[in-house]
């Protein structure tokens, strides 16, 4: 009998056992709401124009944060973040699995989190601080590696 060879298996774009990086699109509204931020527009125009931006909310929440205004922060925050998820799900993520951070569209979403995480810890609402926290290292991230890209 003879031994015919077979192909090697193709391996696959997921060779970490669990669910697929999460990488939400390059048209996501965050792109937009970036260039204009960047081309020097209002940040709450911005987020007027492009309520669907994680990336607006999340600058606003730092914003926020850097004046002290820790329950106005919550709020944006806490936009950006349901804003980020809703498309994280769109985007085939299913509630767990790597969010990358260098992936640019993703950039809103981990900002708007952590913003949340500041400013629930600032508020008194400890744990969803650290839920925030473990969302962030569960995603294949830190707090300080999100917060290097502000």
């Amino acid at each position: 009998m003879s031994h015919v060879p077979h192909p090697a298996p193709r391996p696959s774009a997921n060779l970490l056992p669990g669910p697929a990086p999460a990488m939400l699109a390059e048209d996501h509204p965050d792109m937009t709401a970036r260039s204009e931020v960047a081309g020097g527009r209002a940040v709450a125009d911005v987020a007027r124009d492009h309520p669907a931006s994680s990336y607006a909310w999340a600058v606003l929440a730092e914003d926020a944060l850097d004046r002290g205004d820790d329950v106005t922060a919550y709020a944006f925050a806490r936009t950006g973040y349901h804003r980020g998820l809703d498309f994280l799900r769109r985007a085939g993520w299913r509630g767990q699995g790597p969010v990358p951070a260098e992936h640019v569209p993703n950039q809103g979403f981990l900002r708007a989190l952590l913003a949340l995480a500041e400013a629930a810890e600032l508020i008194g609402e400890v744990e969803e601080a650290e839920r925030c926290v473990a969302f962030l290292v569960d995603s294949g991230t830190s707090a300080d590696e999100v917060r290097a890209l502000r």
